[in-house]
């Protein structure tokens, strides 16, 4: 469109919005590699993935993904299912490692207002139900899993604006949650994902922005990384977050922008600088369609089969028929690396 039928387009009221949505880098192309089975409900149901890497055999790493009718699917690399966790309405679900003993730890945000903990056997990948944490409060929505001073510390966010932080404890046989605090902000949260090494929570606010949260300040209050309405690419629902994980802090911070199917990349590092957007078309070689309307998202920055670069793993609601066999898409980071000409950071 020539730079005069632009502005005339924009005029109009009916307009403003697509406008306001153009980013202000161009839209790369990347396509996914691989794709999980169904799993297996239809309607609105897959939602959320986190990525597991086995420490004893990378090509045994899984993607956990969350079915928001029945409970968790989980699914190794090449997308077949290896275990189904039927605990009912579970909305996101991430993962913390290397936490010392044989097991992992996941956790996901369950509807019945508790988050579900979950073991993971580190030789073998086997996932089971521990028990849930009550958190007296109507929906946990979003859920994100970081490093505490001595505990893990789940990040759980809430349709009303609140984002609360739950100190976990305990062992493989149980565990209990404490409320350590509560922060509150407008409107509907969801993603999140923490950045211990540079001590902030990174929140999605879903009709808003991005905001940054520095967790282990009693004080803190939440700072603004970016909004719908900044031009960088972001638009409404911002969905997943997720983090490539490079040395000395660095690395990117990946937002799903919902309504316009693209993701917007920033440095994980204050500014936090936008460096760009992409979306995730069909692959026709290998037989994976492309990606819409993406929910949650999960990175890794380990290399993995396939993967040297470390792997995006996504939501798709349409696999092709929208809400009817929904899916998770597995995406190279290599190849959003050299869409979008980000500089080749060492992993963590």
């Amino acid at each position: 469109m020539s730079p005069a039928r632009l502005v005339l387009a924009c005029a109009s009221a009916l307009a403003l919005a697509a406008c306001a949505s153009v980013p202000a880098f161009p839209t790369a192309s990347v396509m996914p590699l691989a794709e999980t089975g169904l799993v297996g409900a239809t309607g609105d149901s897959a939602d959320d993935p986190a990525i597991w890497v086995s420490p004893t055999d990378p090509a045994k790493s899984l993607i956990l993904g969350t079915n928001k009718q029945e409970g968790l699917v989980v699914f190794a690399l090449d997308g077949s299912e290896v275990q189904r966790l039927p605990l009912g309405p579970i909305n996101n679900v991430d993962v913390r490692q290397d936490l010392g003993g044989p097991f992992d730890l996941a956790v996901a945000s369950n509807d019945t207002q508790g988050i579900s903990v979950f073991s993971i056997k580190r030789t073998t990948g086997e996932i089971a139900h521990i028990n849930d944490i009550q958190t007296g409060k109507t929906e946990p929505y979003g859920i994100c899993l970081g490093d505490g001073n001595s505990n893990p510390i789940a990040g759980v966010t809430y349709k009303d604006g609140t984002v609360e932080l739950w100190k976990i404890e305990g062992e493989a046989d149980g565990v209990t949650g404490k409320l350590l605090r509560s922060v509150k902000l407008a409107t509907q949260l969801e993603g999140c994902v923490f950045d211990e090494v540079n001590g902030q929570l990174v929140i999605g606010e879903e009709g808003h922005g991005i905001w940054t949260l520095a967790y282990e300040e009693a004080d803190s209050q939440p700072i603004e990384l970016d909004t719908i309405a900044a031009g960088n690419g972001l638009v409404a629902d911002v969905e997943g977050v997720s983090m490539w994980r490079g040395k000395d802090g660095k690395g990117w911070i990946v937002a799903s922008a919902q309504e316009a199917n693209r993701y917007v990349v920033y440095e994980r590092q204050a500014p936090h600088t936008p460096m760009g957007a992409f979306m995730l078309v069909e692959n026709t070689e290998a037989g994976v369609d492309g990606v819409t309307h993406t929910d949650g998202l999960d990175i890794v920055s380990a290399a993995l089969p396939g993967y040297p670069r470390g792997l995006l793993a996504v939501q798709d609601d349409a696999n092709p028929l929208k809400e009817q066999d929904q899916n998770f898409k597995m995406v190279s980071w290599a190849d959003v690396e050299a869409a979008l000409g980000l500089p080749l950071l060492d992993a963590e």
